[in-house]
């Protein structure tokens, strides 16, 4: 699944980001979708997922009730909409096809490369 995030960029703390991911040889309708980060030094942290209808979502604590995750299956295009951004939300943003959940839980960011975009940076400083 070849991915390719944008919308990242430097923002100062409490502004707003749109990220976005597009695939141009697969339907991305047939996935459960997510993003993940890493930031220097840390560990990688999964931030949310949807499920291929869009009718199951998640979000790790870290960032529920600031981000919003949503899919345009029409559009093959997933969308992170990032509020109220913090300093420690500066990372590497990855798009990824491998999402799994049960429950409550939700695991992203596990499968290997061939299933995550290239990454798009966010920078959030004054």
């Amino acid at each position: 699944v070849q991915l390719v995030e944008s919308g990242g960029g430097l923002v100062q703390p409490g502004g707003s980001l749109n990220l976005s991911c597009t695939a141009s040889s697969a339907n991305l309708d047939s996935y459960n979708m997510g993003w993940f980060r890493q930031a220097p030094n840390k560990e990688r942290e999964g931030i949310s997922c949807i499920s291929d209808s869009g009718d199951s979502i998640y979000y790790g604590d870290s960032v529920k009730g600031r981000f919003t995750i949503s899919r345009d299956n029409a559009k093959n295009t997933v969308h992170l909409r990032m509020n109220n951004l913090k300093p420690e939300d500066t990372a590497v943003y990855y798009c990824a096809a491998d999402c799994l959940f049960t429950g409550k839980y939700f695991r992203v960011g596990y499968a290997g490369a061939d299933y995550w975009g290239k990454g798009t940076l966010v920078t959030v400083s004054s």
